[in-house]
């Protein structure tokens, strides 16, 4: 019988063709999951290497951001109460859309704008300029902290997604597989030592089909022969007198 771990089934001929059909599903289960692994194994590295350098940038951006927020400081003076006074409602909103990686659902941030530039007249009476560089210097460092917030939502769901894929990829190979096979191996020495069984007996039933049959002949020919003999000896008493036969009467004494 085979051995390892397998599935109790009965062995026949069709459990065969179904163990060899599953296995086959298994085989190319095994195979999407594996190109499946590979591409979020891509997409990863890729997700980690712009992760890298988005914060490389970041620290540059941040150390501007709070440099022209000091130049602002000190060319405007203290604007922080007009930005409080002013904030009514958000101008910069973010939406949230999906990308499919090999049937993985990936959250993208994109930031946009709507409404008009509620601080356009900040700095007006000085420090007009070193504010509105200031304001872009922030926009660029929120629309880099947005996309960084995306790229590490998408690095955890990505290493989620491929511990799970490389659970299923590893129970397939060193699990399902190895038992369709193992029962596939039983099914077959069980089938083998059946044939074996039947032709061993096929084989004992011709024998004594044959040592039947030749008692028969032996019998039949003892058995004419022996009527030949019969025949013969009946003959031979039973043999007619022939009458054109001249025979001499012996004499008769009175």
């Amino acid at each position: 019988m085979g051995t390892g771990d397998k599935i109790n089934v009965f062995p026949s001929r069709m459990i065969l063709t179904v163990m060899k059909t599953r296995l086959k599903g298994a085989q190319k289960g095994h195979s999407l999951l594996k190109k499946k692994s590979d591409a979020l194994t891509l997409k990863f590295r890729a997700t980690l290497k712009k992760i890298i350098e988005n914060k490389t940038v970041m620290g540059d951006v941040m150390k501007a951001v709070y440099f022209s927020l000091a130049e602002a400081a000190y060319a405007a003076g203290d604007i922080s109460q007009t930005v409080i006074q002013n904030a009514d409602k958000a101008q910069n909103k973010i939406k949230f859309t999906k990308d499919n990686v090999a049937g993985v659902q990936l959250t993208n941030f994109t930031m946009h704008s709507e409404g008009s530039d509620v601080y356009q007249l900040t700095g007006l009476g000085k420090g007009g300029m070193t504010v509105s560089r200031c304001k872009e210097t922030a926009q660029k460092a929120i629309k880099l902290l947005i996309e960084l917030a995306s790229l590490q939502t998408a690095f955890i769901t990505l290493d989620e997604a491929i511990k799970i894929t490389n659970r299923r990829v590893n129970g397939i190979e060193y699990v399902i597989i190895p038992r369709f096979e193992n029962t596939i191996a039983y099914i077959v020495e069980e089938l083998d030592e059946r044939d074996r069984e039947e032709f061993y007996r096929l084989k004992k039933v011709q024998d004594k089909k044959k040592i039947i049959r030749e008692k028969q002949k032996q019998f039949l020919e003892e058995y004419l022969k022996k009527e030949e003999a019969e025949e013969a000896g009946a003959s031979k008493r039973a043999e007619p007198r022939n009458l054109l036969e001249t025979e001499h009467d012996p004499d008769i004494m009175f």
